[in-house]
Parts: C-alpha cells; sequence; structure tokens
C-alpha cells in the first residue's frame, strides 16, 4: 500500500504532447519551503485540475508556471519548469511567456476603465496598433467567452458596472486576446454564482480543445466535470508536495495514495 504522499508512478502523455515539464520544483519563501521536490508533466490540449487541501502550495504553484513567482519579494524557485511550445521548442523568456501564457484570478480584476479599453491594454502592450485589427480581435475574444451579445453596444461602458460572472468572463477574454496556447485559472469559479459558473466551466472545457487549461480548483464535482488529468497536492508538515498525478478517472476512481482516498471521500 501506497503511503500519503508518497507518488505511485503516474500514467503521463507521451513527451510529445507534453505542456509543461517540471523536475525538482522547489519553492522558497524566505526560509519557508512552500513547494518540495515536485516532479510532474502538464498534458498539452487538455485540462489539468491542482487540487488539494489549503495551504499546500497550489496557486504558488500555479503562478511558477508563467514565473510569476519571479515577481514576489523573498521568492526563490529552484528546479526545472520547461515550458514546450507548439512548435516543440522551449521557452523560457518572462515576455515569450506573457505572450504565450495568460491567467486568470480568483477573483474578477477588470480594469477600471471601458470594455473596450480593457482588451484594448494588452495587445497595445505587446505592439498591436492597427484599429481594424484590434476591433476584430475583441469582438472574436469577445465570443468566444460568451459575452458579444451582452456587451457589442455598451463596450465603451465601465467594465466595473457589468455583473461579477460577466466581469469574470471579460476577464478572460482580455486573458485571450494574445491567443495563448496556455491558461491558468486560479479558482475562478469561487466567487461566482452557480449559473456563472457553468457558463465558465462550459468555457473551460471549449478552450481546451486549443489550448491547455491548467485549473486550480477545491470543488471536486467541478474537477469531475472538467478536468482530464489530475494532480493531488498535499502538505507533508514540511512543504507542499505532489501526491498523486495522473488522468481523472482513474484518480477518482481508483486512487493509489492513502491520502488520494481520504481527500476524495469527503466529496
Amino acid at each position: 500500500m501506497h503511503k500519503a504522499g508518497v507518488s505511485a508512478a503516474p500514467v503521463s502523455p507521451p513527451a510529445s504532447k507534453w505542456c509543461f515539464d517540471i523536475t525538482d520544483l522547489d519553492i522558497r519563501y524566505g526560509d519557508r519551503k512552500i513547494i518540495g521536490g515536485t516532479t510532474l508533466q502538464i498534458a498539452a490540449n487538455a485540462v489539468t485540475a491542482i487540487m488539494g487541501p489549503s495551504g499546500c502550495g497550489k496557486s504558488t504553484f500555479l503562478c511558477s508556471l508563467n514565473r510569476l513567482t519571479d515577481l514576489e519579494l523573498d521568492c526563490r524557485v529552484t528546479g526545472q519548469v520547461k515550458f514546450h511550445r507548439s512548435d516543440e521548442s522551449h521557452v523560457s523568456a518572462p515576455i515569450v511567456l506573457g505572450r504565450q501564457v495568460g491567467m486568470l484570478f480568483q477573483r474578477p480584476n477588470p480594469f477600471p476603465f471601458s470594455i473596450r479599453r480593457n482588451l484594448e491594454f494588452p495587445l497595445r502592450q505587446h505592439g498591436l496598433v492597427d484599429k481594424k485589427r484590434t476591433a476584430e480581435i475583441i469582438e472574436n475574444s469577445l465570443i468566444d467567452v460568451g459575452l458579444w451579445d451582452e456587451v457589442k453596444d455598451k463596450l465603451d461602458m465601465s467594465a466595473m458596472a457589468l455583473s461579477g460572472g460577466q466581469q469574470q468572463r471579460l476577464c478572460l477574454a482580455r486573458a485571450l486576446v494574445l491567443n495563448p496556447s496556455v491558461l491558468l485559472m486560479d479558482e475562478p469559479c469561487s466567487a461566482l454564482d452557480p449559473i456563472s459558473t457553468q457558463k465558465i466551466e462550459a468555457l473551460i472545457k471549449q478552450l481546451a480543445t486549443k489550448r491547455t487549461v491548467v485549473l486550480v480548483t477545491h470543488n471536486i464535482a467541478q474537477a469531475r466535470r472538467v478536468a482530464d488529468y489530475i494532480a493531488l497536492f498535499w502538505h507533508d508538515g514540511s512543504s507542499g508536495t505532489l501526491a498523486e498525478h495522473g488522468p481523472a478517472g482513474r484518480i477518482f476512481e481508483q486512487p493509489t495514495t492513502d491520502f488520494a482516498r481520504f481527500y476524495f471521500a469527503y466529496e
């Protein structure tokens, strides 16, 4: 019998289908270790749910994938995080990751100006100034998140006037305007009502047909609905560590670690 926190050999996708290849990842804030010795591969064009109890480092792990941890004072990251683009090249430069890896946070965080300017901002930051092309990208991004019909006549209205669910979909559209190949999502439905949650979950499944989605969630039912793979973390008393990783169906139905069996028993 496998002890809690001791991973069975995961069933990983073939190397050509990895999006992230993570080896011996350690993350510390000062003297405090947040993540210790984590090794796994994250599948391309699939939804991987990052799960586990509070305090096991899920959000920190997520932020390490696009190097947001580099912006944190006293944060030290060792080990290796390789990002595989579709052309099989490896990327580590933050400016390239900024285009290739989008991020959606726990609570909606629209900029305090118009809907249109929320979506224009990242395009201008990355050098797009052509007005016609900008308008096309904005329209397509809003269509992709199911928001176009709701706001097409209100693009100059303040984004702060939208409902919470609309704001989160706007933030998702903003993350998509640069056409990233990866979308990182940190509990994107935790502040939303059930109807808005259902819309976001449908979008997650739709987006994963063309992109890699890595989703932090505490919601086991949500993970069952949307995830193709599960990476389950726990806290071993000194740091967060990977307990089990593999296809969602296998993890839910036949977990191989005591911790996974214990965690999913509380669904």
